[in-house]
């Protein structure tokens, strides 16, 4: 079994401690991939040091240069493609036509971070006194430590590290414990496309790790997606010691489906939006809101195709759902599921699947909940598997009230023909991302990502307002009149 390292101070190193955890596939947890870092205070302490000096070089490099970088980083990524889905689905388990997606989102970050190199705009303005100049400019900010989950492994640091570098910070990767094979390679080829060595760190880990990051004192902004709970904790540190931080977290997400919906379409929709990733997505539709007129015939039909989805390794042909990522995952969906069934009717699923192929990985047999009321810990707590919860609602009215009623506000979905309900939900409707006539699942590189409430703490990832997060303004004046000119005094 292969031992990987850590990068740190522009070399693969091992952690100061010694100590190493293995990394399994969830799909055949007999399948070892290797024995990656557990790191803890020493090595963050080792990476801050370097990433400070790679800082100070980074940062005096043109930005449309530190674009061209990462235009050889899409470019690699173009050309490793299969490669890097086929790493992805082997450690995290989702099916290669997701980690495939997975990939492209990578590329498209790096191809759009790389055009910004040359738009990373400030403003020039009239001064109110004469023969006097007044710009602002952006500029980087330090070293910037990015805590990323299991569930995208390769796009969601792209989303961090391209445009923290496009700015002109340094970087200290500390991605998910479950996948840190996919972030040694995605280093490697940073590495590979001329990124300066310094520029980058690679701390694999677990929680000791991300805090140590979060709490070093020349750590100068933190990126953040996880849950909830640990996201509280993370804003309690940066708080108190006035970092910038960025919060992704966690999501539940409604489809809403009214009686004049497409119904074929919606069904696409929600069995994607529930089911994909094995429901392990912020932006996973785990509720269904479906007005009375279609609730029963819909139901029916959801029922019958969920129940052909074929589960199994995300590289075999024919695949519909991986597994969960881990035991733990398991676990966590199986007593959820036991407080549905308390709470509900149980119409699909409800257990850990059994079956050829299935015996030594972490599936999970894809399980809807019916006669669900709004209010009920199926309905209002994130389970992050596959599990969706369907609520039934007299009008558009309920159905707004419904989905507004959690404490997250990620990502929502109407199901509507008409163009005024549609408008409405693009108004009402108290989350970050609206989609009409789709699953709540699915982002664009070119526009924000993120949410309101408990998601997140108001940055978004993605589009053109990440890159004011990873760059601070600067105002110059410049003075040519020859005397002194006094601003905010009464000129008039």
């Amino acid at each position: 079994m292969k031992t990987w390292q850590n990068f740190i101070g522009g070399a693969w190193v091992p952690p100061v401690a010694g100590n190493y955890r293995d990394n399994t596939n969830p799909a055949d947890t007999r399948d070892l991939i290797g024995r990656f870092p557990l790191s803890g205070e020493a090595d963050v302490e080792r990476a801050v040091a370097s990433a400070q000096r790679g800082f100070q070089q980074w940062r005096r490099t043109p930005a449309p240069a530190r674009g061209d970088v990462l235009r050889r980083v899409g470019d690699l990524l173009v050309a490793r493609k299969e490669e890097m889905a086929e790493l992805m689905t082997r450690e995290m388990g989702k099916p290669l036509a997701e980690t495939r997606g997975d990939v492209q989102e990578g590329i498209d970050t790096a191809f759009y971070a790389a055009t910004e190199g040359r738009r990373h705009f400030g403003h020039t303005v009239p001064s109110e006194l004469a023969n006097k100049w007044a710009m602002s400019y952006r500029r980087p900010i330090g070293v910037a430590g990015l805590i990323t989950p299991f569930n995208f492994p390769l796009a969601i640091p792209t989303w961090k590290a391209f445009p923290a570098l496009l700015c002109g910070n340094a970087v200290i990767l500390k991605p998910g414990e479950d996948v840190p094979h996919t972030a040694t390679v995605f280093v490697e080829i940073l590495l590979e496309a001329g990124l300066p060595p310094d520029v980058i760190q690679l701390v694999h880990g677990e929680g000791e790790a991300g805090a140590a990051i979060v709490k070093h004192p020349d750590v100068a902004l933190v990126s953040f997606t996880g849950s909830t709970e640990t996201g509280s904790q993370v804003g309690e540190t940066c708080g108190r010691m006035h970092k910038r931080l960025s919060l992704e977290m966690g999501g539940k997400n409604a489809m809403i489906i009214l009686n004049d919906a497409d119904l074929e379409l919606a069904l696409e929709g929600a069995l994607w939006g529930a089911f994909g990733t094995t429901g392990q997505r912020c932006t996973a539709t785990s509720r269904l809101i479906i007005q009375d007129g279609v609730h029963d015939e819909f139901v029916a039909a959801l029922v019958k195709r969920a129940s052909t989805l074929v589960l199994g390794d995300g590289r075999s042909k024919g695949t519909d759902v991986g597994p969960l990522v881990n035991a733990d995952a398991l676990n966590k969906v199986d007593r959820y599921v036991a407080i549905g069934g308390a709470e509900c009717d149980l119409q699909l699923g409800g257990a850990a699947a059994k079956g050829q192929g299935l015996e030594h990985g972490f599936f999970y047999q894809p399980t809807i909940f019916t006669n669900v009321a709004a209010g009920a810990r199926v309905e209002q707590e994130e389970i992050f598997g596959p599990v969706l919860s369907v609520v039934k609602v007299k009008d558009v009215a309920e159905a707004f009230r419904v989905n507004n009623g959690v404490r997250y506000g990620l990502s929502s979905s109407v199901y509507t023909r008409d163009v005024n309900v549609a408008f409405r939900a693009l108004t009402e409707l108290d989350n970050g991302i609206t989609y009409i006539n789709a699953p709540t699942i699915g982002a664009e590189a070119h526009l924000p990502f993120g949410g309101v409430k408990q998601t997140g703490n108001g940055h978004r990832e993605g589009g053109w307002e990440v890159f004011e997060f990873y760059s601070e303004t600067k105002v110059g004046y410049v003075d040519f009149s020859g005397r002194l000119q006094r601003a905010q005094i009464d000129n008039y």
